[in-house]
Parts: structure tokens; C-alpha cells; sequence
């Protein structure tokens, strides 16, 4: 087996195949430590393999069946994790990035239902692993997350795979650019993030603003009271 970098795409496929697929994809949505995982950029190349002629060349029938199958699995075992131990092990932690991943996946949940923040969580590098386990933690009903992540899972592995090997087709030979073209799909996965952080800096700091002009006027109470 060659030598594999576990945050390179093409690495992963070109030594493990398939089985490096499926590992990768179940870690990342169903366990928190596979955050680091590429997921996105791992779906795409997969689906230029498969539409190349080249000796790391993916089955295609197979490739979608073992995409969705680990992003499904991965994700309905990470929510019994997060139902069954996740309150325990958040009142054991005081891990301030862990609990703000609670935090921020209550918000979605509130923000969009349960059933749309589950299926739009999929297409979000970080939040997509996190979602899952913090689903069952803060109680959403089993069947709406089941329906919810297979939705999810299966639209995002078949699609990103798909517009893989669409532009596999469409481009021989675009399998000698993968390195650019994964970058720039990490730049693109990223860009929902990024937008959020940006919302909530926006939000913070208008309140900020509010808080400091409310200040004069409760300052200045106090003299017209005593003006009378």
C-alpha cells in the first residue's frame, strides 16, 4: 500500500480506494475528530478519477453507493453518540470550542427547524461534523433526523461526485490539475463560514453600538431631575 497523507484527496483514493472513501466520509460526519477530514474535495476528485482513463480510474456505480452509504451510516451513529452519551460528556468537559459547537448548532436548529439546519449542515465543512452528534444532544425527534440527513447525504455525496465526473468528461486530461482545482474547492467550501462569522461579528458589533448609546441618556437622567 503506497503512503498515504490523510488530508490530501488524491492521496487517500490513489492508496486506499474505495475503502479510504468510505473511512474518511464516515469519520467526518459521524465522529468529532474527523472535522479535519476532506470531504468535499475528497467527493469531487473522486468523481474526475471516475471519469478518467487512468490506472487510479474509481467505478462509478460502486463510488456513489460507498459515498452515500458511509456519509449515512456516519452520521446516524454519530447521532446516538450525541443522544445517548453527548449531555454526559458535555457536563464532564470544559472545553469552551466544544461547547461553542453546541451553541452554534442550537442556533441553526432555531434559526432554520431541525429537519433544514440537518440537511443544509452537510454542505458546511466544520459544521457538518459537529451537526450530527450535537442533533442528539439537543433532542431533535429521531425520525426527523433520519429523514433529514439521508436527504442531505445523499443529494451532497451524489452531486459533488457527479460534478466530478460531468467535468471529467467534458475535460480529458483535467486529472493532471487536481492539486488547483482541489484548492479551489476548499476556498468555495468555506465561503458558508466564513459568511457566518461575519454575520455574527456584524451582530455583536451593532450591539455593541447599542449598548453604548443608551448610555448618555441614562446618564444624563439624573440631572434633569435634579434641574427641577
Amino acid at each position: 500500500m503506497r503512503r498515504m497523507n490523510p488530508l490530501d484527496a488524491s492521496s487517500i483514493i490513489t492508496a486506499t480506494g474505495l475503502i479510504g472513501i468510505f473511512a474518511v466520509l464516515f469519520a467526518e460526519t459521524g465522529l468529532l475528530v474527523g472535522f479535519f477530514l476532506p470531504g468535499d474535495s475528497l467527493l469531487f476528485t473522486a468523481g474526475l478519477l471516475a471519469a478518467s482513463q487512468g490506472t487510479a480510474r474509481l467505478p462509478l456505480g460502486p463510488l456513489l453507493a460507498v459515498a452515500a452509504a458511509a456519509a449515512l451510516i456516519g452520521a446516524q451513529l454519530g447521532y446516538v453518540i450525541g443522544k445517548r452519551l453527548g449531555a454526559r460528556l458535555l457536563a464532564r468537559t470544559a472545553r469552551p470550542t466544544l461547547h461553542r459547537g453546541v451553541a452554534r448548532s442550537k442556533e441553526a436548529i432555531d434559526r432554520y427547524g431541525p429537519a433544514k439546519a440537518v440537511v443544509l449542515a452537510r454542505f458546511n465543512p466544520i459544521v457538518r461534523t459537529v451537526m450530527n452528534p450535537m442533533a442528539g444532544v439537543l433532542g431533535v425527534p429521531p425520525r426527523t433526523f433520519t429523514v433529514s440527513q439521508v436527504l442531505g447525504g445523499v443529494v451532497w455525496t451524489t452531486g459533488i461526485i457527479l460534478a466530478g465526473y460531468w467535468l471529467g468528461n467534458r475535460i480529458p486530461g483535467i486529472d493532471a490539475y487536481l492539486q488547483p482545482i482541489i484548492a479551489v474547492i476548499i476556498a468555495v467550501s468555506l465561503i458558508p463560514m466564513l459568511l457566518e462569522v461575519h454575520r455574527v461579528h456584524r451582530v455583536r458589533r451593532a450591539g455593541r453600538g447599542q449598548a453604548r448609546a443608551t448610555v448618555p441618556v441614562e446618564a444624563a437622567a439624573p440631572g434633569r431631575v435634579g434641574d427641577r
